[in-house]
């Protein structure tokens, strides 16, 4: 591996970071007292507005030219299908993070808030599990850790 890969792994997993931070911010949103109604729905609108800024920069970071699908493309063409579910996964959990955050941003309805948070909450699981995957794309790729908590 070279020392600019090996700098941009550093990004990557610096990132990564960033984004379970993200994570662990709306769900601690979520679990705050849904009574609180306004205040609980601002408090999880600002922790998924930081979240989809973050996971556009996550799917920059990795779909962007010379990014790190591009690199696993080249590299083990075999993993091209681990590669494409990943940028299924981008496409769909950035328009469901948009359309949560719309409904908060532009007044739209949560009159059911109970059964919004369960969807939020069930997306944050998807995403969790949509970062383990992208770690083992990286160690099958390259034999790198890109370790638990970055």
């Amino acid at each position: 591996m070279d020392a600019d890969f090996a700098t941009y792994l550093d990004r990557v997993r610096n990132h990564r970071a960033e984004l379970r931070d993200s994570v662990a911010a709306v769900d601690e949103a979520l679990a705050s007292p849904i009574a609180r109604g306004g205040a609980w729905r601002e408090r999880v609108r600002a922790a998924l507005a930081e979240l989809a800024h973050d996971f556009r920069d996550h799917i920059d970071l990795t779909e962007g030219p010379g990014g790190l699908y591009d690199s696993v493309r080249r590299g083990d063409p075999r993993l091209e299908g681990q590669v494409r579910r990943l940028t299924r996964e981008h496409d769909r959990y950035r328009e469901d993070i948009d359309a949560y955050l719309a409904v908060l941003e532009h007044g739209g309805t949560t009159a059911d808030l109970p059964a919004f948070r369960e969807e939020v909450t069930t997306l944050m699981g998807l995403l969790v599990r949509h970062r383990q995957k992208g770690a083992d794309l990286v160690y099958e790729a390259y034999d790198v850790d890109l370790g638990g908590s970055g």
